[in-house]
């Protein structure tokens, strides 16, 4: 049974904030632990970030509870400048679940637009397929960088100037993805060094 659905969050553009992170689209509300980006207590974007710079993958957590701490979540991605979206506004919910090959993009989100709305950015990261084949596509790309990598978007800005901007292909942080959780850390820790 499919579903549509509008994205329930908004972006979280931090003011001067220097990298965008790109997901596909949020699960099911019932499978929140938070109103934020990677909600999912099972999707292991917030422990790569507490194994990255806090050397304790369950630093985001609430202790005792099977949820992130929303106060602590966020505050750490206005510090860092980190911004979060996803590349689509409206999907079509195939299946009642988080995987992006049961979400058919109704509406995808103008990728451009966030961006002008943090003039800052100078790095783009898509956490999974298909948020990389969603940006591939509006940006004219036709070779996807190897996990891990990157290659720089040139972009003109509002006020004309040329922008170039990194896009790098991360994996998945879904626990579907058959990666150990301090392998992908290590792929995202490269974005900070």
């Amino acid at each position: 049974m499919s579903k549509i659905e509008v994205h329930p969050l908004k972006p979280f553009l931090p003011s001067g904030g220097t990298i965008l992170f790109l997901g596909s689209f949020p699960p099911p509300k019932a499978r929140w632990s938070m109103d934020f980006f990677y909600p999912n207590f099972i999707n292991d974007f917030w422990r790569i970030m507490g194994i990255i710079f806090f050397a304790d993958k369950e630093h985001f957590v609430v202790k005792g509870e099977k949820r992130f701490d929303f106060g602590m979540v966020t505050a750490f991605a206005r510090d860092k400048g980190f911004g979060f979206f996803d590349t689509a506004t409206k999907v079509n919910r195939l299946k009642d679940n988080a995987s992006d090959e049961f979400l058919e993009i109704v509406e995808p989100t103008d990728i451009r637009a966030l961006l002008r709305q943090m003039p800052d950015c100078r790095r783009i990261v898509t956490t999974g397929g298909k948020a990389s084949r969603q940006l591939m596509l509006q940006f004219g790309i036709e070779k996807e960088p190897k996990i891990g990598t990157f290659t720089r978007l040139n972009i003109t800005a509002e006020d004309g100037k040329e922008l170039f901007i990194e896009w790098w292909r991360m994996p998945s942080s879904s626990r579907a993805y058959p990666l150990n959780i301090n392998k992908k850390a290590d792929f995202y820790r490269m974005l900070f060094e």
